[in-house]
């Protein structure tokens, strides 16, 4: 060979190799990791919007369905683009803490308390939440509570605050933590004829309710507010920040927001868009 074909040779191989390994990088650009909700996952909402999205941006979305604390720590250490989650307090914290670039409100559900159709505590006649788990710890009902650091279990604690009710003096009696998720909680109130708090979209979804149903539902405080976050680059510089940008201005545009708006479960309603309606821009930015 000469020395001239050599090094055309040998131009083309390192020029394949460049292109090989530059290949997964460009893919990389047209995707990105969402921490969220097993509520946002196992009622079928992300399934159901995430294709349009791809469909008009061709970014591919994989979502990580947590608990709320579980999804926001995962997304501190920079193992996601984008945060998606439903604990206002926990995602304001979030962005203080230099983890996140700004949050916006996204949509909503809210949560109810479901139990036996008996309904021995007579929660159905509670005109408040923090009522009806006063009547729960007063009967000695069996409740049974996520324990996971979710924001429906982070909700449940705040509602037995207001009951005035120190559940750790009850624990393991008739105050239950499952340390699981929503579906796994509501298997386990189903069987033990138990009391527990769920959201809406997981509880329509659910299919093994036995004789559980809503026992109470609408009372202040019990509306679920769900917020977006950008990962911070600034804190970890490999963020996939044009693609997450992407998902968020969209997620927040018109046509996002009917896609939320349009999603049914047994051909209701469950979730109510309320960000931004504004055909998409700079919504990921400071």
């Amino acid at each position: 060979m000469s020395r001239a074909a050599f090094l055309l040779f040998g131009l083309a191989a390192v020029t394949s190799i460049l292109m090989q390994s530059a290949g997964p990088a460009r893919a990389a650009e047209n995707s990105f990791i969402m921490a969220s909700t097993t509520s946002t996952v196992n009622s079928g909402l992300f399934k159901s919007i995430l294709p349009l999205f791809t469909a008009r941006t061709g970014i591919a979305a994989r979502v990580l369905g947590v608990g709320t604390g579980q999804a926001i720590r995962i997304a501190e250490r920079g193992d996601a683009d984008v945060l998606f989650v439903h604990h206002r307090e926990s995602e304001l914290a979030f962005v203080q803490g230099g983890f996140g670039v700004k949050r916006h409100d996204v949509m909503f559900n809210d949560f109810v308390v479901v139990g036996p159709a008996a309904d021995a505590a007579r929660v159905g006649s509670a005109g408040s939440a923090s009522r009806a788990y006063r009547k729960i710890a007063a009967a000695r009902s069996i409740f049974v509570s996520r324990g996971d650091d979710s924001g429906t279990h982070r909700k449940s604690l705040e509602i037995w605050r207001r009951a005035g009710v120190e559940v750790k003096n009850f624990s393991g009696r008739w105050y239950r933590e499952a340390g699981a998720g929503m579906g796994a909680t509501l298997n386990i109130a189903t069987s033990m004829e138990a009391y527990t708090l769920t959201d809406r979209a997981t509880w329509e979804a659910f299919r093994n309710k036995g004789s559980h149903r809503i026992l109470y539902e609408g009372g202040p405080g019990l509306k679920n507010q769900y917020g977006v976050i950008l990962v911070n680059p600034a804190r970890h510089r490999h963020i996939r920040v044009a693609a997450a940008r992407a998902f968020i201005d969209w997620v927040l545009s018109d046509a996002g927001q009917a896609a939320i708006d349009g999603f049914r479960i047994n051909g209701k309603q469950i979730f109510f868009a309320n960000g931004r309606r504004a055909g998409g821009g700079e919504a990921g930015k400071q």
